[in-house]
């Protein structure tokens, strides 16, 4: 494939375009846990028109009439040109990726997805002179890294295909900002807690099913040991932080890889949360090796001081606040579909 790769090639760098317009935003892989939420509250700040949310998958009625939606597939480097520059897009969310515990399944298809998928943004992000963002993930650090806190720059030799992936994001992003000037942009996410999508293959994933499971049978059956402590956030907090992060002037920034932080907490810790609402919630313990070997090796807390001092970052959400919004969310979802909602 024949690409233009002047960029690279040559000595000239990126200009950001004229402040006073709307940004132009595209975000791939946008029907997974995080796209819809984002697109809507970037729909908020800058007009529906200009957030086109894509995917390789068939959106359901209410995303489709919600705002523009292509196709788009990010191993498919020609198309995804031609959306760009059809569409005059200037910010571009990379959400496409295998998770966790979906990749170590699949790890040829990971690292076609998460890592070929990557280089193609990049390149067409340097190419169009885009701002670009892309999610990192407590997933990028391994047994090696300090882990209580983990702070922003440190070692990391993460142990599954998602955090190598992403560990390689990272540094790529952050060379091409240096050498090209790209306005690259990440934050390393913790475990995102939402209602709305069902759980992605992640290793936190229990965080949402113990939710669901506490409002249908009243028993919860969780992959981790009960004392495995792990960094969360609600994901109303998740989409506040990247579209702050996303507006803050360059000049304050001063790295390109951030950590975001919000909580830390056990299963146990959760559940007993849970049972101050609905006391009879029973959970038992069937640790899962793959998921549990994972969650061994993360960061039990994120230091986010950067974040806090360059941009401002702070969360609305602690534990108190994320299981109250969480059960009142799910009763109304179950109350609609006609589900009983103890």
């Amino acid at each position: 494939m024949n690409r233009q790769m002047s960029r690279w090639n040559s000595h000239e760098s990126c200009n950001p375009p004229p402040p006073q317009e709307n940004p132009r935003v595209l975000i791939t892989g946008g029907l997974g846990q995080l796209g819809v939420g984002l697109a809507q509250l970037l729909r908020k700040h800058y007009g529906t028109e200009n957030v086109i949310l894509s995917d390789i998958k068939k959106p359901p009625a209410h995303v489709y009439s919600s705002g523009p939606f292509v196709y788009a597939d990010v191993l498919d480097y020609k198309h995804l040109r031609e959306l760009i520059v059809n569409n005059r897009i200037t910010w571009l969310v990379h959400y496409s990726a295998l998770l966790s515990a979906v990749g170590e399944a699949n790890v040829a298809l990971a690292r076609k997805i998460n890592i070929t998928g990557l280089h193609n943004v990049l390149d067409l992000a340097l190419e169009n002179c885009l701002r670009l963002f892309v999610p990192s993930t407590i997933g990028a650090f391994g047994p090696s890294s300090p882990r209580d806190p983990a702070p922003d720059l440190c070692v990391q030799r993460p142990r599954t295909i998602y955090g190598v992936s992403k560990v390689h994001g990272e540094l790529m992003g952050e060379y091409l900002h240096h050498k090209y000037g790209l306005d690259f942009r990440c934050l390393r996410y913790p475990g995102v807690i939402s209602v709305n999508t069902p759980p992605g293959g992640g290793t936190t994933d229990y965080a949402v099913q113990i939710f669901h499971d506490a409002l249908s049978t009243g028993h919860h059956e969780c992959y981790l040991r009960p004392d495995t402590r792990l960094p969360m956030m609600h994901i109303s907090d998740c989409h506040r932080a990247t579209v702050e992060f996303m507006q803050t002037p360059e000049c304050q920034l001063s790295l390109r890889t951030y950590n975001i932080a919000a909580m830390s907490f056990t299963p146990e810790e959760v559940a007993q949360e849970i049972r101050k609402h609905l006391p009879h919630l029973k959970v038992t313990y069937n640790p899962d090796s793959v998921r549990q070997t994972i969650a061994d090796s993360w960061p039990v807390r994120f230091d986010d001081t950067n974040a806090r001092r360059d941009w401002g970052w702070a969360p609305a959400f602690g534990l108190e606040e994320l299981v109250s919004d969480m059960l009142s969310s799910i009763r109304e979802k179950r109350t609609n579909q006609g589900l009983p909602a103890s």
